[in-house]
């Protein structure tokens, strides 16, 4: 594994962070559980220690909403790496309420590109919901 190449992660429910290499499935990363964040995540080597220079919630198995942020800038603080103050790359993902398919929101267009159907303002793709 190449610690320069993006990494797949997950902040599980302990909001413990686990990498996996970055063609790996956040599903199986994640064991199959239930995460607080989901992603990919890049390195850089600074002085002495490495720090995250890239990070995204950019995983179709959880679609996790931007505001999962919080869940690993502290995943990210506990192990003592240096971050961005956000995600450098944010996702919006949707469930369309008439179809139920799962969308990425581009350029603030909240319209299915399944059905045509219109995408709620909030994130609602919480498979417990």
């Amino acid at each position: 594994m190449e610690l320069t190449e993006p990494f797949t992660f997950v902040v599980g429910t302990d909001g413990v962070l686990r990498l996996a290499p970055r063609r790996s499935e956040h599903v199986a990363c994640a064991g199959g559980d239930p995460v607080l964040s989901a992603g990919e995540i890049s390195f850089v080597r600074e002085a002495d220690r490495w720090a995250v220079s890239e990070v995204s919630n950019q995983s179709t198995g959880y679609c996790p909403d931007v505001t999962s942020w919080g869940e690993i800038a502290r995943a990210l603080d506990a192990v003592g790496l240096r971050r961005p103050s956000g995600f450098t790359h944010e996702v919006v993902f949707r469930r369309c309420p008439d179809c139920q398919e799962h969308n990425i929101v581009r350029e603030a267009d909240f319209v299915c590109v399944f059905c045509g159907s219109g995408l709620p303002a909030v994130w609602n793709v919480d498979p417990n919901a």
